[in-house]
């Protein structure tokens, strides 16, 4: 699993009500809700994504309520992944249970910029900045985490493991 893309980068204890307002969790679409990911934080977030960017924040992202349409949103919004410093454990295990890819890498965070362009083999753990030239490693997912991901999300894996499909 890889991913190439823009980086869109934010500060630490990005929460769920910034990353989706209140006033548009009246619906689980996928599609409502992408068009206003991030609108209070960033206002043109929606016009300067495009389909496989990623998002970058600092410590502690996503963190607030469990709010399960967070990840969602971020995911329809375009965004093929994202990489933070650290992540709310809640949010975390959301983005993992729709099939979300998300790495935790500090040191990338700290040393990479708005607009960079990254590269992320998921599955290998390492991530090349190309716009620096810069390589970093991060702990790689468990196979079941990465097995999720793959599958499209918890429900899916559950299905095949039950033979389901």
């Amino acid at each position: 699993m890889n991913f190439k893309g823009k980086v869109h980068k934010y500060g630490d204890n990005i929460n769920t009500d910034v990353i989706i307002p209140t006033r548009h969790c009246t619906t689980i679409d996928p599609e409502k809700l992408g068009r206003h990911c991030l609108e209070d934080l960033d206002p043109g977030f929606i016009e300067k994504v495009r389909p496989g960017d990623i998002l970058m924040a600092g410590h502690n992202f996503g963190c607030g309520s469990s709010r399960e349409v967070a990840p969602i949103a971020i995911k329809a919004s375009g965004i093929s992944c994202i990489i933070a410093a650290s992540f709310a454990r809640i949010f975390y295990r959301n983005a993992i249970n729709i099939g979300f890819p998300i790495v935790e890498c500090p040191e990338l965070v700290n040393g990479s910029s708005a607009g960079d362009l990254l590269e992320v083999r998921f599955t290998e753990g390492v991530i090349s900045n190309r716009t620096t030239g810069e390589h970093f490693s991060f702990q790689e997912k468990s196979s079941t985490i990465r097995e999720i991901i793959a599958g499209g999300g918890l429900v899916n894996y559950i299905r095949k493991k039950l033979g389901r499909e």
